[in-house]
């Protein structure tokens, strides 16, 4: 089950953004206690992160409508309050609160 109030990202090791963005949803993983990494395909990918989703069966991208990956996706209450699709380093930030969050990548990948 995904947590109610945090967090989550849907992602995928053979997405191409995703693995560019390892690095940040691992930095994600330690600074934000309430977020997890939800994996279509891969329950170790990214590495190192402890709170990963399994995801393999989908269920629980199709119960929240993924249709890219990386999708970043804020809940309260178990409710979704937003999403950002793909890699949108602003959007990122504004979500974590990680005012520095991916420097050195590009401002936009598609998902």
């Amino acid at each position: 089950m995904l947590n109610p109030d945090g967090l989550a990202v849907f992602s995928k090791h053979a997405c191409p953004t995703c693995t560019l963005i390892e690095p940040v949803m691992q930095r994600v993983a330690k600074a934000v206690p309430a977020f997890q990494i939800v994996s279509q395909d891969d329950p170790k990918f990214p590495s190192g992160v402890a709170n990963l989703v399994d995801d393999r069966e989908l269920d629980y991208s199709w119960l929240n409508n993924i249709e890219a990956t990386p999708t970043l996706i804020r809940y309260q209450g178990g409710r979704e309050i937003e999403r950002v699709v793909g890699w949108d380093r602003d959007g990122w930030r504004r979500l974590t609160g990680i005012r520095d969050l991916g420097d050195g990548l590009p401002a936009f990948r598609p998902g």
